[in-house]
């Protein structure tokens, strides 16, 4: 999947997204996990809003799952 700038193009293949579009990807369903150096887990929305945090990978996907969201790896 290509992704193309905010304006739309005629002619575009509907294959391709804007950079909105793939930015509200996912928004309401995924949730990215990230490890910190002090070892810590975050996790983040799709939009990339920090929104809450665990001391555990484990804790941190139990978490998102009970939320009803998609964890998803960030390295």
């Amino acid at each position: 999947m290509k992704i193309a700038d905010n304006k739309h193009h005629d002619g575009m293949p509907p294959e391709i997204m804007s950079s909105t579009d793939f930015t509200n990807w996912g928004l309401s369903v995924v949730a990215y996990i990230r490890h910190l150096d002090q070892g810590n887990w975050t996790i983040h929305a799709a939009d990339g809003t920090a929104i809450g945090s665990a001391p555990t990978r484990d804790t941190a996907f139990a978490v998102v799952r009970q939320n009803d969201l998609e964890p998803v790896s960030v390295h």
